[in-house]
């Protein structure tokens, strides 16, 4: 199953949305119309909010039940699907909408935190170290990247006038489900929802500048310098996420090709090495970036993004996240986001 956050086009809040072929499923109004259809609730729209809850972030509190809830939905509004082309609610609430007809936000719009690895991918050390970066890049290194910089697909990243040197990293963002404290690395499959594409975006002459002192700080995390989305896709979409093809593209030029299967540690490592902090439902561990990025090329000048890049972002069995870059100036005329429900 694969989960999105959207624009209801009715109402203009986010709500969550099970993403079926061409199709997303309002997942808060299908369930109540299932609830309604069996007539197992004399409250069906109250046990809704509880069952299936319009809010990302709530909706992985709710761990098993939420889970069932909409494992349930899904198989009941997929045949409506198959059958009348359209989901309702039991009072004719829009239930389903096609793809393109909606907008998808990021699928946690405001993570709890986001616990970014480095050096997890040994190609990127490796392609730092013959580009004579400065600064070495051991296994496991860490920092939080500001939940306030997410931004979803289609969205644009803003060039800030701070930085000449705006770069890329593609990287797969494990979602965590349930909350997890000094975890083994056996016992965080268990506490994994799913995962999703994450692009790092770092300003690296800022950042050279921050690391002489020992800091990573406003290097990664100016505003929209994290990309996220275009969906979760939880565990039972994936049967192995070690073994999942990645690449990003700016302008349709492949710049990083690899896959999962090279990480140096296994994703359970991961975010058992994390969970020495409590981890809860909605934050996000990254996995780090693959080779290719632009700062460690013969010519990064050629390669730092520019306004008016497209970037695309695509991870196996996840999807494309698509990003433009704008420059800081036009960025003040883009109308605000729509606020949380």
């Amino acid at each position: 199953m694969k989960l999105v956050t959207y624009i209801d086009p009715a109402v203009k809040e986010r709500r969550v949305g099970i993403l079926k072929d061409e199709f997303v499923i309002d997942l808060n109004r299908a369930y109540v119309a299932l609830l309604v259809k069996r007539g197992e609730a004399e409250v069906p729209y109250r046990l809704a909010q509880v069952l299936a809850p319009t809010d990302m972030i709530e909706f992985l509190r709710g761990g098993e039940r939420t889970l069932q809830a909409a494992r349930e939905t899904q198989e009941y509004a997929g045949k409506l699907l198959e059958e009348e082309g359209v989901v309702e609610g039991p009072n004719g609430e829009m239930a389903s909408y096609e793809l393109g007809k909606v907008e998808i936000k990021a699928p946690i719009p405001r993570p709890g935190k986001i616990v970014h690895t480095a050096g997890n991918f040994r190609e990127h050390a490796k392609e730092a170290q013959k580009a004579g970066w400065e600064f070495p890049i051991p296994q496991w290194i860490s920092f939080l990247k500001n939940p306030d910089a997410v931004i979803g697909p289609d969205e644009s990243v803003v060039y800030p006038r701070y930085t000449k040197e705006l770069d890329y990293e593609l990287e797969m963002g494990i979602v965590i489900g349930s909350k997890c404290k000094d975890v083994t690395p056996e016992g965080a499959w268990n506490c994994i929802a799913g995962y999703t594409i994450f692009n790092d975006i770092t300003a690296r002459d800022i950042q050279r500048i921050e690391m002489k002192n020992g800091l990573l700080n406003l290097g990664k995390n100016m505003d929209t310098f994290a990309p996220l989305g275009p969906c979760i896709a939880l565990k039972d979409e994936i049967e192995d996420p070690h073994k999942l093809k990645m690449e990003l593209r700016v302008n349709g030029e492949p710049r990083q090709q690899s896959g999962t299967w090279n990480l140096s540690v296994a994703i359970p490592e991961i975010i058992s090495r994390y969970s020495v902090i409590t981890l809860y439902p909605g934050d996000i561990v990254t996995t780090g970036t693959v080779s290719g990025v632009a700062a460690f090329r013969d010519d990064p000048f050629r390669y730092y993004l520019k306004a008016g890049d497209v970037i695309e972002a695509e991870i196996e069995k996840i999807g494309i996240l698509r990003n433009t870059v704008i420059a800081e100036e036009k960025a003040k005329e883009i109308k605000p986001p729509v606020p949380m429900s």
